[in-house]
């Protein structure tokens, strides 16, 4: 009996030690950058993660300055983000349902080459889809932006909400067409709310890459005006403010604002999606 409560004992304690070493890890590097955003100066590097002098200067330069173009970075980001995203489960829900529920000629094929689409790296379109947007007049413009990133994103999210359905019973589609529902109604009424959870997933990773990724804006927008936030961020470490991590930090912190706030506006859809489904399977 003894043995069996220190073997629990022992296992309890590695779990509790697995996870402070995991939170470490994940917030030690946030605390820093938090701590830094609110230091004095404009140094990389601070003697304590706890500033001596905190100071919101650098969060009211990046509002307030006119050398500044924080707010409209701000501001691109979040169009190109939640035009991407909402677009992105529109085409992405309608795809995955004619792959999922309809046989037709090039079905097969179409879904091997969105699964060899996956193989090849982003980095060997950007020639092409630079070349593709100039010749279509949407280089260096937003909307060019958000047509890479949503027609990009289709393939690998078609084939993750085409598993997700093929899990849904067919009975539920017999079921509604004998009631006398059709295909846009069966999807509508019937299958769109049991596949919320992981439309909820697509949304949110679609809404999260305009965010993050630096490449494909970098390429795609030369005008200052029309930057992104990790774009327009780069800059205050590598041209006029070259020693501004301060402000670079303050800037990097408040991307998260964003992403916390739709994590929250979906988890609610992440909860009701698998009931849904847990009573309608």
């Amino acid at each position: 009996m003894m043995n069996l409560r220190l073997k629990s004992k022992l296992e309890v304690a590695t779990i509790y030690g697995i996870i402070a070493v995991v939170s470490i890890i994940i917030f030690y590097p946030l605390a820093w950058a938090l701590g830094l955003s609110f230091n004095s100066g404009t140094s990389l590097y601070s003697s304590s993660i706890i500033p001596k002098e905190p100071t919101l200067e650098h969060y009211r330069w990046l509002f307030t300055s006119p050398e500044s173009n924080y707010v409209t970075w701000y501001k691109n980001t979040l169009i190109v983000s939640t035009v991407s995203s909402i677009l992105s489960i529109c085409f992405t829900s309608m795809t995955a349902y004619a792959l999922s529920r309809f046989q037709f000629v090039g079905r097969k094929g179409g879904m091997y080459a969105f699964l060899l689409l996956q193989m090849f790296p982003v980095m060997m379109a950007m020639v092409a889809l630079y070349i593709f947007l100039n010749l279509i007049g949407l280089l260096n413009t937003l909307i060019g932006l958000i047509m890479i990133y949503v027609g990009g994103q289709i393939p690998f999210n078609a084939w993750l909400v085409k598993g997700y359905l093929d899990t849904i019973s067919r009975e539920l589609d017999d079921a509604a067409k004998i009631d006398g529902a059709g295909p846009i109604r069966l999807f509508v009424q019937i299958l769109l709310p049991l596949i919320t959870p992981i439309l909820a997933i697509v949304a949110l990773t679609n809404f999260m890459l305009p965010v993050f990724d630096f490449i494909l804006p970098s390429i795609i927008l030369h005008d200052k005006s029309k930057y992104t936030l990790a774009v327009g961020l780069y800059n205050f470490v590598t041209e006029k403010y070259s020693s501004n991590f301060t402000v670079f930090t303050a800037g990097a912190i408040l991307i998260a604002v964003p992403i916390a706030a739709i994590y929250l506006f979906l988890q609610k859809y992440f909860i009701s999606g698998l009931a849904a489904g847990g009573t309608k399977g």
